[in-house]
């Protein structure tokens, strides 16, 4: 960062003195925290040093929902985690140097191993924090009351191999929305050339383009319809997500009010479950793996200008997308790669925080997987092309933002090595962390609780406490070759579809996709049971070492227990996907009456309906259903499935398009579809959600146990794979133990030391590390008070640039 960036990010629009106080206030503050970070103390003077600083944070955090708070929590954390880091350096240093340690090769490697692991998780803490510090929280704006000055737009959906029952529903949501009509240009980009497409498109008023070729999969498509389109505003729709009727309302405001914005994005919503949701039934109980990106990562994105363009969902303006020659084609993840471009030319992004569009999650594990080494590898693409810390035309915080969004791929190795990291010494008795296990805990837990007290506090309402750790598990053996081999070359590689809109016909237990889980969880219980021998027998001077390891294990075990739930595919017959929509109806019935109700749930296929009073009617009955619209009633015919009572339920067959029409935006267009989806949910607590996932992991490991090694409804060739391959794990985990030598863990702890430590307590607690404790609370407060304005007049600055 240069002197000139900082200058300018300090205090734009401030005066030179009030510059150069914040700055010398800053640096005085960095040069504080600095001193207590390095200050040298011994294991109990950091255990008084951390509990304080823990006590005094968790009763902050009880005090009050202030966002003062959260920034002070936030300034704490990081202290405690840079105080830690020192500590580790320092430790390791010490180690190597010591000659009494008698390490060897595998021990440095193990070591080091687990402190570049260690590195990245704080370097991504810190980007995390920084990224999201203030959530902008855009707001739309107000178009022009004469619709003349609305301007023309046309909308792409690009598809590939997608059923037309899925992209159907999107092209006419994509017509109903409320635009001019003559200034709304919607266009199917079938890359599948189909003639079933054309005909639906040409009977549906809808445009209907195709190429020669396939070249640069997604982005050549929509770079081949930009060449014979001429609106000066894009909108770009996966096949798959159906943009409300207000879509348009909500987002073009921004456009006609900043002429250098390029993109404005709005949320990926999801109204069907993804497969952690489905296979762990969880569907609305907890924020999905994408929620937290799209609820708080964007908003910060957003503050920094540095929002991402998500591939669909959006608006950009072509005059940008001209001035880079379209969208970019050199990776998989065009779309991030292309608003990286747009930013590097000078233009803006926004992001508004309104699901305005919504479409299907992944159904299975295994195309999950596929969706997620795609975007991974086209990430590290990206920073291997246009790095965004050498990139030109970027600002410093735009820098942080992409930089934190590619580094987060590569999570693949550092999750592995945490997974594995306790049976360094469990298994093969060589030191994983240096030090005696007191002062380990005495540095280390301070940062990990607070880390995680804070990040429940920031993004609990999109991420609950310890689910990233095990996203980030189930993926992390499938991204890591993908990621790496994009570091070395990023040209390899192609574009895959995500395939949607399936059904699973049976629940089966997925063994080729659970199989990195499975060797980690039979690794990680071998190394409780070798804790055993180990505690009793091997090292029986070193209890706490012993079981500090096991902790670690016993966690890994849980996460790992999830990890293979995940892969128990659940039964889904349903084509469709049910959606809870209570909405009035009026059902006229074959002997003239009308009967009002309300809808229960519904479907592309069907609708639930309880009705004012019972009926009788025989099975298949035709229905004529009336739903209120903004245009006025219309009419949908539906044939009588199933009554009880007052409830029943029908199914819509043979639409002609007029009716595909009214179902789009009874179904799926209304302005208010998906807002409020998460309100139902319980807040996060970062003990409850251990809790709560300590039981999904046991009924997980049940599950997947009696999946495995239920011969009756398995086939012999599946159980003697999964018998060769616990086999081979545990020969492997003997011949590592057996051929390891017995090497001293950790130094072990002076007993009679720690009795004079701990009598020395009393008169070291209002010395240093009390007061030092106090210290960083007060510096935080204070700091975080300084930055809270700050923050405050940048996000008005930003918002109000324009006025």
């Amino acid at each position: 960062m240069t002197a000139t960036e900082l200058w300018q990010e300090i205090g734009a629009g401030e005066s030179i003195l009030t510059r150069i106080v914040r700055l010398i206030f800053m640096l005085v503050a960095a040069a504080a925290f600095y001193f207590l970070a390095v200050l040298p103390m011994s294991w109990p003077q950091q255990a008084v040093c951390g509990l304080l600083i823990l006590l005094m944070a968790l009763a902050l955090a009880r005090s009050s929902d202030s966002y003062l708070i959260t920034l002070t929590l936030m300034i704490m954390s990081v202290f405690c985690t840079f105080r830690y880091a020192i500590w580790r350096i320092t430790t390791i240093v010490q180690f190597f140097r010591n000659p009494t340690s008698h390490w060897g090769a595998l021990d440095a490697f193990f070591i080091l191993s687990l402190i570049l692991a260690e590195t990245y998780a704080f370097i991504i803490l810190f980007l995390g924090y920084f990224q999201t510090i203030w959530p902008l929280r855009r707001a739309p704006v107000a178009l022009p009351d004469e619709e003349e000055e609305w301007p023309h737009i046309d909308v792409l959906i690009p598809t590939y191999n997608e059923p037309l029952d899925v992209v159907r529903f999107t092209a006419l949501g994509a017509l109903n929305m409320d635009w001019p009509v003559d200034k709304l240009h919607v266009y199917i980009l079938d890359d599948g050339r189909r003639d079933e497409f054309r005909q639906f498109a040409a009977e549906a008023g809808i445009g209907y383009k195709t190429r020669n070729d396939n070249a640069h999969a997604k982005a050549g498509n929509i770079n081949a319809a930009l060449k014979s389109t001429d609106s000066p505003y894009v909108a770009i729709f996966d096949s798959d997500h159906v943009p409300t009727r207000s879509f348009l309302q909500m987002t073009m405001g921004w456009f006609l009010r900043d002429p250098r914005l390029a993109v404005l994005q709005t949320p990926h919503h999801f109204y069907s479950p993804d497969p952690f949701e489905r296979n762990l039934q969880q569907f609305r109980i907890i924020p999905n793996e994408g929620e937290l990106f799209y609820g708080i990562v964007q908003d910060g994105n957003d503050f920094w200008n540095a929002t991402f363009f998500c591939g669909s969902c959006a608006v950009l303006r072509r005059q940008a997308l001209d001035e880079i020659g379209g969208i970019a084609v050199e990776t998989v993840t065009e779309d991030a790669h292309t608003s990286l471009r747009l930013q590097m030319k000078g233009w803006g992004t926004a992001y508004i925080n309104i699901p305005q569009a919504a479409g299907l999650a992944t159904e299975r594990l295994s195309a999950h997987v596929g969706q997620r080494i795609r975007w991974a590898r086209g990430m590290i693409q990206i920073l291997r092309i246009d790095n965004p810390l050498f990139a030109p035309g970027l600002r410093f915080p735009q820098r942080l933002c992409y930089l934190n969004a590619m580094l987060h791929f590569l999570y693949a190795v550092p999750r592995l090595i945490f997974l594995t990291a306790p049976l360094i010494y469990l298994i093969l008795s060589h030191t994983n962390v240096p030090g005696s296990w007191a002062a380990i805990l005495a540095y280390a837990l301070p940062h990990l609780i607070l880390s995680n007290v804070t990040n429940s506090r920031i993004q609990g309402e999109h991420r609950h406490s310890f689910w990233n750790e095990i996203y980030e598990t189930v993926l992390s053996p499938y991204i890591l070759l993908p990621t790496m081999m994009a570091l070395i070359n990023p040209g390899l590689g192609k574009f895959n579809v995500t395939a949607k809109g399936g059904v699973v016909k049976r629940t089966f237990f997925d063994t080729r996709i659970a199989q990195p889980f499975l060797i980690l969880l039979i690794l990680n219980l071998a190394g409780l049971l070798f804790a055993f021998p180990r505690f009793f027998l091997w090292d029986r001077d070193r209890p706490g070492t012993v079981l500090m390891n096991v902790l670690w294990c016993c966690f890994n075990v849980i996460i790992l227990g999830v990890a293979t739930a995940v892969a128990r595919e659940m039964r889904q017959l349903r084509t469709t996907v049910r959606i809870a929509i209570v909405t009035p109806v009026r059902a006229c019935i074959p002997d003239g009456r009308v009967l009002e109700g309300e809808t229960i749930d519904m479907s592309s296929g069907g609708s639930s309906i309880r009705l004012s009073e019972p009926v009788d009617l025989p099975l298949q009955t035709e229905l004529l259903l009336s739903f209120p619209l903004p245009a006025g009633e219309s009419h949908l015919r539906a044939g009588v499935v199933t009554i009880e009572g007052s409830v029943l339920r029908v199914k819509f067959e043979h639409l002609s398009i007029a009716e595909q029409e009214v179902l789009t935006t009874v179904l799926y267009s209304r302005a208010d579809s998906w807002l409020g989806w998460g309100e139902t949910r319980k807040s996060d607590n970062v003990l409850l959600s251990l809790a709560h996932i300590f039981q999904i992991s046991i009924h997980g490991l049940v599950a997947t146990t009696q999946s495995l090694f239920n011969f009756k409804k398995s086939s012999r060739k599946k159980a003697q794979r999964v018998s060769a391959t616990t086999s081979a794990v545990l020969a492997l985990a003997a011949m590592l133990w057996s051929a390891a030598p017995h090497l001293h863990a950790q130094p072990a702890i002076d007993p009679q030391a720690v009795a004079v430590w701990w009598t020395r307590l009393a008169l070291w607690f209002p010395a240093v590390p009390g007061l030092a404790a106090v210290v960083v609370m007060v510096l935080a407060f204070l700091l975080a008070t300084w930055l809270r304005n700050w923050l405050r007049m940048k996000a008005r600055t930003r918002l109000k640039m324009l006025d």
